[in-house]
């Protein structure tokens, strides 16, 4: 059944905190934020994880509150230029949910709100003026908590100052909160498709968040031409098993969505009991690359500690060289030897 009621909700939330702390806003680094759509779901385990605090979220120090480095590498107000050839500019600190995992819980509901006039069109120069940046990421928090007007004004001014960068478009809000994807929201997209294309970056963790209401948010994207790729965050009690996973990739590809990540939980403050050990999250993708196609299969992916960078994690079948043979083992166990060609 779902929640339908406030007193419902708080059962469900195991504070660690006195009610005045709670009331104050000291339970965490985190706010607590449940859109209705997400609230009519809470009944399902692997939902109700994600988003409800817990007492493990605020009693653990290890980690840090910016694993990947972002604030050595902010090169203009919320503008992060970490990899050469692409960089994130942080929208606004909002969502319409707050999942508990979040890895940029340092900025994620600081009460920063959206970016102004001048530090979108700051971070839109520096784009236009290095020309090694590819692509941005519109990111935060989501962006599609701003009001049409203000994502007009995002949109059309990138697409101004830097037409020839791809932008990527970073929501959990089609999964979260469809509801937001209007006509008139598809009307402004539609306006500034001038230029380098779109690439729409969703996040659905367990197949329970294919709703069609969702799945329709989505679409909306992918008529006006706009590819969809998915990244999932592997998250102990959610999904952390092979079949969970399977499933949602083969859906998220019947619904046009290619599964692109699935990322191993960064070091983040508050978030260790929702990370799965390496060694399981291997034998996961092992698994699930015997039953994917290539088009199904996420990379299995760690952002390393101290802005390390992103690397794969994958199953290596490369046992050994002899001479110029190399000796592989199948992915059913046996092994196989491919020659290098003869100069």
């Amino acid at each position: 059944m779902p929640i339908t009621s406030i007193e419902e909700l708080s059962k469900l939330i195991e504070l660690s905190d006195s009610e005045k702390d709670w009331k104050e806003g000291k339970m965490g680094s985190l706010p607590l934020l449940i859109s209705d759509h997400i609230a009519s779901m809470l009944s399902i385990p692997a939902i109700r994880r994600q988003f409800v605090p817990s007492y493990p979220e605020n009693t653990d120090e290890t980690g840090d509150l910016d694993p990947q480095e972002e604030c050595l590498h902010e090169k203009t107000r919320r503008l992060v230029h970490r990899y050469h050839n692409r960089a994130a500019f942080l929208v606004t600190d909002r969502c319409f949910s707050y999942c508990r995992h979040c890895f940029r819980r340092r900025f994620t509901g600081s009460l920063q709100g959206p970016a102004s006039d001048e530090e979108i069109t700051e971070a839109a120069r520096y784009a236009g003026n290095h020309r090694e940046i590819g692509e941005v990421l519109l990111t935060g928090g989501d962006m599609f908590t701003l009001s049409d007007e203000r994502i007009g004004f995002l949109l059309d001014t990138f697409k101004k100052i830097c037409p020839d960068v791809i932008l990527r478009l970073c929501t959990r809000a089609v999964a979260v909160y469809p509801e937001r994807f209007t006509e008139d929201l598809f009307a402004i997209i539609r306006k500034n498709q001038k230029g380098a294309p779109y690439y729409l970056m969703t996040q659905f963790n367990h197949p329970a968040e294919l709703t069609a209401d969702a799945i329709a948010a989505v679409k909306g994207f992918i008529d006006l031409g706009i590819p969809a790729m998915n990244q999932t965050v592997l998250l102990s009690g959610v999904n952390d098993d092979a079949d969970t996973l399977i499933e949602l990739s083969n859906r998220l590809l019947y619904n046009r969505i290619k599964p692109y990540y699935l990322f191993q939980g960064d070091l983040v403050k508050g978030t260790q009991h929702l990370r799965v050990p390496i060694e399981k999250g291997l034998e996961i993708e092992r698994k699930m690359r015997l039953e994917l196609s290539g088009l199904g299969m996420p990379q299995y992916t760690i952002d390393l500690p101290d802005g390390g960078g992103k690397v794969i994690l994958t199953e290596n079948h490369l046992i050994e060289k002899k001479g110029r043979d190399y000796v592989f083992t199948t992915p059913e166990g046996g092994t196989r030897i491919y020659p290098d060609p003869i100069s």
